[in-house]
């Protein structure tokens, strides 16, 4: 599931359908699951506006692609997604659509930590030091960096449990900003699996001379 429905208020527009290096953001985010052997399907939570015609270079990548209108908030739009997935699968991916430097030996680790019967989420662990502040933005605490990550996406679940955790969610109206915290939430097992910063999410305007300098480093 890639979830895509951002309406980009902070980069002004809705990144997902802009051009990184000639080529559409969301459709790069999209390629390396096509990419991966036994994909059964690939569901993309659009805006609104734009999931009854979504774009030609999305639909017409490849057949197993369908869309969906996405919700309020990421939740929403995952759970919708949800709705259209073959309901027996192993396992279930879910991607940032603004989120297209993801490579594919990252994707096919935390596929293998989820059949395996646990979570998985991309990422690296943290190179600053993080302070805890109040509503004032006064600190209150320094945090031990040595145990904290930088989650990205892909994260990759035992379908089964993805979908009851999301049932609950809904029912039960938990908000988090990633799906792992839904599982972790519900019982489940999480493990973090090493990604990169390369692997960047386009979020503001100096996000997209970054994501060029990774393709060029990169040869891509």
């Amino acid at each position: 599931m890639v979830p895509a429905a951002g309406l980009g208020r902070r980069m002004g527009v809705a990144k997902q359908f802009l051009e990184l290096a000639g080529e559409p953001i969301l459709r790069r985010a999209v390629r390396p699951f096509l990419e991966y052997p036994g994909v059964e399907a690939v569901v993309v939570a659009l805006p609104e506006g734009r999931a009854a015609e979504p774009p030609d270079w999305l639909t017409e990548l490849d057949e197993r692609i369908q869309t969906v209108a996405g919700g309020p908030s990421r939740r929403d739009s995952v759970w919708g997604a949800l709705q259209l997935l073959p309901s027996d699968l192993d396992v279930i991916v879910v991607h940032d659509g603004a989120r297209p430097l993801v490579s594919s030996a990252v994707v096919a680790r935390c596929v293998e930590v989820a059949a395996g019967g646990m979570g998985a989420v991309a990422g690296f662990s943290a190179v600053d030091t993080l302070k805890f502040v109040d509503a004032e933005g006064m600190v209150t605490e320094t945090a031990d960096r040595s145990r904290l990550w930088h989650a990205q996406t892909p994260q990759a679940f035992p379908g089964p449990a993805l979908i009851e955790a999301y049932r609950r969610a809904v029912q039960e109206d938990w908000a988090a900003t990633d799906d792992a915290a839904l599982l972790e939430r519900a019982g489940g097992r999480v493990m973090m699996v090493e990604s990169s910063p390369g692997n960047l999410k386009i979020t503001r305007p100096e996000d997209l001379d970054a994501a060029e300098a990774v393709l060029a480093r990169q040869g891509r």
